[in-house]
């Protein structure tokens, strides 16, 4: 997913006012005509969210983020439901919550491959749909607000190839590859090893997100490979705390100065994950931002039921919104590298979360 270096129009979307401002200096606020990017008619009304899963530290802060978020933007917010990882459940309450009034919708549906009937369902509707996390692999929708989980895999990569310098064995706990994510993530990481490291040897292990699986896969490597120096986690917020206890379990836990030490980067930017750097547990995260995503998933939201639309270009708020083809709109929000030497910079979510 490369950026579109050739908008011809600037995206000025401004949280207070929620105006957009184009290029040659006027406003447009119509709702959109495209059928991949279908807007409610001016005016307000409810919004549905689905949350996608209770069992993961990153998930969990953005459930919490978005109740907070959505009083703070004065949007009508319905109950949520949660999905639980499961997509017959995600159709379910999203039927749901459009039966109960729901005028937009927010999802983040993990099985980027299984949603587009119901987007379709919710295009005739005129019901817009804001997706978080994930962009689903067909199917209309009024903005995907994600980061570049591409750049996801690539500064794994780097970090741990420049920290192995070239040689030794890597574990990688691929996510889903249902999903967007997992194969960006995964694509990337193995794409960058191959051309920059080919010196190091990558153990990939399909997880479904789940810690357990995880542990599981890191335990027989390390059975069959003791010189495993390097792991490369998808989602500190389902492998970070498995991962750590089979390690302390192998006496592996140790700081980056032992022999021992296993080098590990990871994907979330959770609490958890930073202060395991500042203990020397892990080594890097790349912060996804859960906060972010609860609020332009918010604001797009609600900027839909004004019948407002957007273009793509650079955004007032440090972020790119690119065209991913069919006329369909990403809005990718910055995902930092955190290390050793920025984890307690007080702009990250994780440091803010109490």
């Amino acid at each position: 997913m490369k950026r579109q270096s050739s908008a011809t129009c600037v995206a000025l979307f401004a949280l207070t006012t929620l105006t957009l401002s184009a290029c040659g200096g006027g406003t447009t606020a119509e709702p959109s005509s495209s059928a991949s990017a279908p807007a409610a008619a001016a005016g307000g009304g409810k919004v549905g969210v689905d949350f996608p899963r209770a069992d993961s530290d990153f998930w969990n802060s953005y459930n919490k983020y978005v109740p907070q978020l959505a009083g703070e933007l004065g949007i009508d917010l319905m109950p949520p439901t949660n999905s639980q990882n499961d997509v017959a459940k995600l159709v379910s309450n999203t039927q749901a919550l459009v039966s109960q009034g729901a005028k937009a919708v927010v999802m983040a549906p993990q099985d980027t491959g299984a949603i587009a009937t119901t987007l379709d369902q919710l295009a005739a509707k005129n019901i817009p749909v804001v997706t978080v996390d994930t962009r689903p692999d067909k199917g209309p929708t009024y903005m995907v607000v994600r980061a570049d989980n591409r750049a996801y895999g690539e500064k794994a990569c780097k970090f741990l190839g420049d920290q192995l310098k070239g040689k030794g064995k890597v574990i990688e706990f691929q996510g889903s590859l249902s999903s967007v994510n997992g194969r960006d993530r995964s694509e990337a990481f193995a794409g960058c090893m191959k051309t920059n490291y080919p010196g190091i040897q990558v153990f990939e292990e399909p997880t479904e997100w789940e810690g357990t699986k995880a542990a599981a896969a890191l335990q027989t490597r390390l059975t069959q490979h003791p010189d495993i120096n390097g792991i490369y986690m998808q989602a500190g917020g389902v492998f970070l705390a498995p991962t750590l206890q089979v390690l302390k379990s192998k006496n592996l836990l140790v700081p980056p100065t032992d022999p021992k030490h296993i080098f590990i980067v990871s994907n979330d930017g959770i609490p958890q994950e930073f202060q395991a750097i500042r203990d020397g547990q892990i080594d890097a995260t790349v912060s996804q931002p859960a906060d972010l995503y609860a609020k332009w998933a918010l604001t797009y939201a609600k900027a839909a039921l004004e019948g407002k639309k957007f273009t793509a270009g650079p955004t007032d708020h440090d972020s790119t919104i690119v065209d991913v083809g069919g006329g369909r709109l990403e809005d990718q929000l910055p995902a930092p590298l955190v290390t050793k030497e920025n984890v307690d910079d007080p702009q990250l979510w994780g440091n803010q979360v109490k």
